[in-house]
């Protein structure tokens, strides 16, 4: 399978529980996904640059390693979450949204809309003390570099020495 650019391949992805059941309501459920997640960004399987755990669904805004496509990224996650619980339900909706991420307005926008979910959802005062999101953890993944403006470059762009 041939795979597009990876200047091409950052997404915000989506996945819902199966009848928007409330699981990661229980704390135990909620910090299972997460460590799933986190595994597999370890496994080098993706680059993990925000998150958000709600009670029935999740956001993530990850870039797929070079040899990996976007959709088996989220069956790592899905599946690997799946896995793991041992439920004798279905976990979730068959599914996934993604929007692609090709630009540094895009990609803050959307690390906002992240971290932001939890407070607009009324189950945080603010980002950081949601339990369940990289806003309340260590950095993850940075912008990937192609999506960085250009700054100034070399020489010419310095304030002149004022000779002191």
């Amino acid at each position: 399978m041939r795979l597009a650019p990876q200047e091409t391949r950052t997404y915000l992805v989506t996945a819902v529980t199966a009848q928007r059941r409330r699981l990661f309501q229980v704390t135990a459920t909620a910090e299972l996904l997460v460590q799933t997640i986190l595994n597999y960004r370890g496994q080098g399987k993706f680059l993990l640059h925000a998150f958000v755990v709600m009670p029935d669904h999740f956001h993530a805004l990850i870039t797929p390693a070079p040899d990996v496509s976007l959709e088996k990224a989220m069956q790592f996650i899905k599946g690997g979450f799946s896995f793991r619980l041992k439920s004798k339900l279905d976990v979730w909706m068959r599914s996934f949204n993604e929007s692609q991420v090709m630009s540094e307005e895009k990609f803050s926008g959307f690390v906002r809309y992240i971290h932001e979910n939890p407070v607009r959802s009324g189950l945080a005062a603010e980002a950081s003390s949601y339990p369940f999101s990289s806003a309340a953890c260590a950095s993850l993944d940075p912008m990937p570099f192609h999506m960085r403006k250009p700054g100034p470059e070399g020489p010419s762009s310095r304030k002149p020495d004022s000779g002191a």
